[in-house]
């Protein structure tokens, strides 16, 4: 199973490590999405900016 992560809010005022995490995560635009495999460290990322992504689970 993969996860669609999109960007929905942007990281201006938000501290540091939020901004480096939506790096990491392949996004930095808002409307941006990007397909992760479903482990646990994208899951960790993921809940730590949780109130600037959605997620959507992907069947392939």
């Amino acid at each position: 199973m993969k996860l669609k992560v999109t960007q929905i809010k942007s990281v201006i005022g938000q501290k540091e490590p939020a901004k480096r995490t939506i790096i990491a995560l392949g996004l930095n635009k808002i409307n941006r999405s990007r397909l992760h495999d479903d482990n646990p460290v994208i899951r960790g990322m993921i809940q730590k900016v949780i109130h600037l992504v959605t997620v959507e689970e992907v069947t392939e």
